[in-house]
């Protein structure tokens, strides 16, 4: 690529040169030699002086027989007052004129300028062909990438995970691979679907793979591409893309990240401001959904993350006429898309699918793939010739809690506190019912500003929660901090990111669940994405829509159901304060305990300890 634009900046050196040149060139060939007035005088009492033209200061004039040297026209400068007296002795016709060499300088610009901007045009051309540079000669042309059949390669055996979602766009695939007994019974394909789901659950795989199981055109192109900084560019692209696709009949348009350029109209957000380019491109987007038919061939699939933000006109029918959800796999599709990228890996006999699909709870398709390359890697690293299960677990855990830092030394008394907070949490998980069980406890630091980790393994994925268990939960999490209360007497920094998330759990009870005991089965805060658990409104932000009275007794209520669960915690921890000690004492001794050494501090009859706690 940089040869190239080597290559182009020599071109047009040497264009630059050549229109100098040529300039250089066209001012010769228009310049006059001066003659001597002594020979202008001579040829005119010679008789050789066809006609003059008399200027302020010059004399032009032609001769009737050329000078030896082929001259026949000349300048002269005025020297001679007499001069007329002179011309009309000889009998010479003569005219006075204004001197002007207007259009002779015009042309000497014009013509250069000409020839320089056609160079720049064909290097601009050739620059717009061959490395995508197309400037504002292309502002209104389509940036989508095509793909044709032989390139898209990915087909429905390449997708795991959706079944749900492969099911719907099966019939998509059957409609362009033949339209017409499709159609037979009146019925007609979507005019657009859209894909929602979140990041990385494999929008864009799917959409290619109905593509390459129809053998159709594939139009790729980014939300974001159609927003440019003048009015009217944005508009024109989309138009250029849907009559390049409908040259290319049938084929699939698909556009990722929707949300860039559909936001919904008119929204200014807290900040006020607003963007006519995103609005015109919207509008022109509903305008060409309104305006193609589906018979032809086209389908357009869209992906989008935020599908609450989108405009209500593009979601209606007639437009997306049909929303299908690519969510996050659950454990036998996380098994599913395993099996897909292990077949590029050489597995050791001892790896088992179905304990990582167990330990990889909420992970998407894309982060399934970096868990398997994750693995290969650490194998790699360590110069075994196949990849184990404890690469996929040290993989697991290096996504999880991040990448472990060994050199990052502590005093012993940070590593004392670390041990006994890391153990809190674990005796008190192990204690309390329906809570997942305790796969490993750490105290060697990982990622940024974790001392320590206490990882739990799911047994099965969960969609519902009671109020139970989320208080269940809050307990675990503050069960590090309710260790170093009880040992130490004294609390510490380190549970400053247990006790986010404790009270963000709290908040969720009382705004989102309605399990508050005084404020009733209200709902004070809604969720915009539920994927995401942003707040609804623009860009993440919404107006309070409770007083100031209520607004105190939701802070009460989520201080007290915080307050409970810690109490909660140092009641357990206290009623098994040697196993707690014991359980630190290992740690600051192997540094990291699995679950075989933790069975033996499991507190006996745990759930009964937990019901007294209570």
């Amino acid at each position: 690529m940089e040869k190239k634009t080597q290559y182009n900046l020599w071109y047009l050196v040497v264009a630059i040169i050549g229109v100098l040149l040529l300039q250089q060139m066209w001012a010769t060939s228009q310049r006059i030699e001066p003659l001597a007035y002594s020979d202008f005088k001579a040829q005119l009492e010679a008789g050789n002086v066809a006609e003059i033209a008399i200027s302020s200061n010059y004399i032009h004039g032609k001769l009737r027989q050329p000078l030896p040297d082929g001259r026949q026209q000349f300048i002269v400068t005025r020297v001679d007052p007499k001069l007329a007296d002179e011309l009309a002795k000889y009998k010479v016709r003569f005219t006075g004129v204004v001197e002007s060499t207007f259009l002779r300088d015009l042309l000497s610009w014009i013509v250069p300028m000409l020839l320089f901007f056609a160079v720049w045009l064909f290097l601009f051309r050739r620059l717009a062909e061959k490395q995508g540079f197309g400037g504002f000669m292309t502002v209104g042309k389509s940036k989508a990438k095509v793909y044709m059949e032989k390139d898209t390669k990915v087909t429905f055996d390449d997708v795991a995970g959706v079944d749900e979602a492969k099911d719907e766009l099966k019939e998509i695939v059957a409609f362009l691979k033949s339209p017409g007994e499709y159609g037979k019974l009146g019925a007609r394909i979507p005019k657009g679907i859209l894909l929602v789901g979140p990041p990385g659950t494999g929008k864009t795989l799917l959409a290619r793979a109905v593509a390459g199981e129809a053998g159709v055109a594939f139009f790729s192109i980014n939300g974001s591409e159609f927003v440019e900084m003048f009015v009217g560019v944005g508009a024109a692209r989309v138009r250029d893309l849907f009559d390049q696709a409908r040259k290319n009949a049938p084929c699939i348009i698909f556009i990722d990240e929707l949300d860039a350029l559909g936001r919904a109209r008119g929204i200014a957000g807290p900040l006020g401001g607003g963007h006519d380019e995103k609005e015109q491109t919207l509008n022109q987007l509903l305008a060409e959904l309104d305006g193609f038919d589906p018979t032809e061939g086209v389908v357009l699939l869209a992906a989008t993350n935020r599908p609450e933000v989108l405009d209500p006109a593009l979601l209606r029918a007639g437009r997306f006429d049909r929303q299908v959800l690519v969510d996050r796999p659950d454990r036998r599709g996380r098994e599913a898309i395993l099996r897909v990228h292990l077949k590029k890996i050489t597995l050791a006999p001892d790896v088992n699918v179905e304990k990582i699909a167990g330990l990889t709870p909420g992970f998407s398709g894309a982060e399934l793939a970096n868990l398997v390359n994750e693995a290969a890697v650490m194998a790699t690293r360590r110069g075994a010739k196949a990849v184990g299960m404890d690469d996929f677990t040290v993989a697991v855990e290096r996504i999880v809690a991040g990448l472990e830092k060994k050199n990052r030394l502590l005093n012993p008394r940070e590593r004392e506190i670390v041990a006994h907070h890391e153990m809190g949490h674990a005796l008190v998980a192990m204690a309390l019912p329906g809570t997942d069980p305790v796969h490993k406890v750490s105290i060697i630091p990982r990622g940024i500003g974790a001392l320590g980790y206490t990882i739990q393994r799911p047994t099965e994925d969960r969609y519902l929660m009671t109020r139970a268990e989320l208080e269940n939960k809050m307990a675990v999490l503050l069960g590090g901090r309710a260790a170093e209360k009880l040992i130490f007497g004294h609390l510490s920094t380190g549970a400053a990111d247990d006790l986010a998330k404790a009270t963000d759990i709290a908040r969720g009870m009382i705004m989102r669940y309605g399990m508050g005991e005084k404020l009733g089965n209200v709902v004070y805060e809604t969720e915009s994405a539920p994927f995401l658990g942003q707040p609804t409104g623009y860009a993440g932000w919404q107006p309070r829509r409770y007083s100031e009275e209520t607004a105190r007794e939701i802070d009460c209520a989520v201080r007290q159901i915080v307050d409970r669960a810690f109490e909660r915690a140092l009641a357990l921890l206290d009623a098994n304060r040697n196993r707690l000690e014991k359980g630190a004492r290992e740690l600051l001794e192997h540094e990291t305990l699995t679950e075989t050494a933790l069975a033996a501090l499991r507190p006996p009859g745990a759930e009964k300890d937990a019901e007294a706690a209570s």
